[in-house]
């Protein structure tokens, strides 16, 4: 069948589906990679990837392609779940014998509800994606494909769920399909060097963090690696591919889990000379993340989450704000650089709690840092427990009209607005700071590139600011 794997285009500049950890709009436009769907891309003959937001596509252009096509797989998110359904309605009119699937984890955690919610959905894939689309295109009858879901005779068929794919390096390299299909100059994360590329050298996540979606719909906790030559040996061909490239980011739940691998890995990507950033944990030691600085490693994606002891132990985050302070003790005696992440609206919040998370942000001095509204989605232990207590207030307006995160959840002393108006004034404090407004402007003082990527910027952050100051001043009207 000929293939259209897609990753819709919901709201402009929206970085959902397929690539986003945390579907949204950012306070600056940002663009990950959709490699979810880069494998199944790779397994089936005749398909195209068509990641729609970073590369400007149309709803109106999208349904054109679609015609093209036998089949579609669309990737969906919780917040772009409506313009998702309205995109395939609008598909099954323009070729009503079009098949559509949906994957993602709105479809994995609410099989039911999403076949439910529209005809135009033929099927659904939860969980892993790989090979069930390509067993589907091959020909393979839907009744003897595991993890799909799908209408028979009135009534909701759930087929027998598929082990976790352990035989990772037997997919396709995520870097042939960008060169086929995408173009990476379209990809911008603010604090990763430009162009970029991302792609794993794992599946999985063995911690427990209740808000963290991928883990708990569609990755797993089992923790499954590839080879660390079938890994360098993507990471050279990226380098081949693309001679523009600066950074090769792994976009993995978190790469440095294993100490063991993490250094045999390194020792492998070291002789190349190539500069690259990942994630990690705050568990990764001195010893692991001196082998990642000498294997060209420059930067590290950290989820802090919160200053507040009590509100780690709440969301199982398996880690402390004493080990977190050692860790950036660790990172900056190195010269890595650390993007910090943090979330204001986790089970336990105050604003006690809140205070306390900026002094903490203050102290460990991320070199970049993005603060998230919390939210409970579908499928996450942290939604259970939001719904369970009644404090899920809104989840039909979880964005505003072009996709940047609303607050859903209040905390009785802890409202909407003051969660907004916590996370502003978290930005404020931190980027607002002597050394950090010198940190900035040394760098726009003397790189042109960087100067004009600054004030991009700062413009788009202001207007979402602007936004969110009308969402305040709304709720407290009422």
């Amino acid at each position: 069948m000929k293939t259209l794997l897609l990753n819709p285009p919901s709201f402009p500049n929206f970085d959902g589906g397929a690539s986003s950890r945390w579907p949204a709009a950012r306070e600056i436009a940002s663009f990950w990679y959709p490699v979810w769907l880069t494998y199944p891309a790779g397994l089936i003959k005749d398909s195209r990837l068509l990641d729609a937001p970073p590369h400007g596509v149309t709803p109106e252009e999208t349904i054109e392609i679609s015609k093209q096509y036998d089949f579609v797989t669309l990737y969906t998110s919780t917040p772009g779940w409506k313009n998702d359904l309205k995109l395939a309605e609008l598909m099954k009119q323009a070729k009503p014998d079009l098949k559509i699937a949906f994957v993602g984890p709105p479809v994995t955690s609410q099989p039911d509800q999403a076949l439910k919610a529209s005809n135009a959905i033929d099927f659904i894939v939860r969980k892993e994606i790989d090979f069930p689309l390509k067993e589907y295109t091959e020909g393979q009858p839907l009744e003897t494909i595991q993890n799909v879901s799908y209408r028979k005779d009135g009534k909701i068929i759930h087929n027998p769920e598929r082990a976790p794919l352990h035989d990772l390096d037997g997919l396709p390299f995520a870097v042939d399909i960008y060169k086929r299909d995408l173009d990476i100059t379209k990809y911008n994360v603010p604090f990763l060097l430009n162009p970029y590329i991302a792609f794993y050298s794992s599946r999985g996540c063995p911690a427990l963090c209740t808000f963290c979606l991928w883990p708990q719909t569609i990755s797993g906790h089992a923790w499954r690696t590839r080879s660390a030559d079938n890994v360098a040996a993507e990471f050279k061909r990226a380098w081949e591919l693309f001679p523009n490239l600066e950074e090769i980011f792994f976009d993995d739940d978190t790469f440095a889990w294993g100490k063991r691998r993490t250094i045999d890995l390194c020792e492998k990507l070291k002789p190349m000379k190539k500069t690259w950033s990942c994630t990690s944990r705050v568990h990764t030691d001195y010893e692991t993340l001196k082998a990642m600085r000498d294997a060209g490693c420059r930067l590290l994606i950290v989820g802090f989450e919160s200053g507040d002891d009590q509100i780690l132990k709440n969301i199982k985050k398996g880690a402390d704000v004493a080990q977190a302070h050692e860790f950036m003790k660790n990172c900056k005696k190195l010269g890595i650089v650390v993007h910090g992440d943090f979330i204001i609206g986790l089970p336990g919040e105050t604003h006690e709690t809140i205070e306390r998370t900026v002094k903490f942000a203050e102290k460990l001095d991320c070199e970049t840092i993005q603060v998230s509204i919390g939210h409970s989605y579908p499928g996450t232990e942290f939604d259970d427990f939001v719904k369970k207590n009644n404090y899920l207030m809104d989840y039909d307006n979880m964005i505003d009209d072009v996709g940047h995160q609303l607050p859903v959840i209040q905390y009785p002393g802890l409202s909407r607005e003051e969660i907004v108006q916590a996370v502003e004034s978290f930005y404020d404090r931190y980027y607002f700071r002597p050394r950090i407004i010198f940190r900035i402007v040394r760098k726009a003082a003397f790189n042109g590139h960087e100067r004009r990527r600054l004030y991009k910027e700062a413009k788009e952050f202001l207007q979402l600011r602007s936004k969110r100051k009308q969402f305040v001043a709304t709720q407290a009207s009422r």
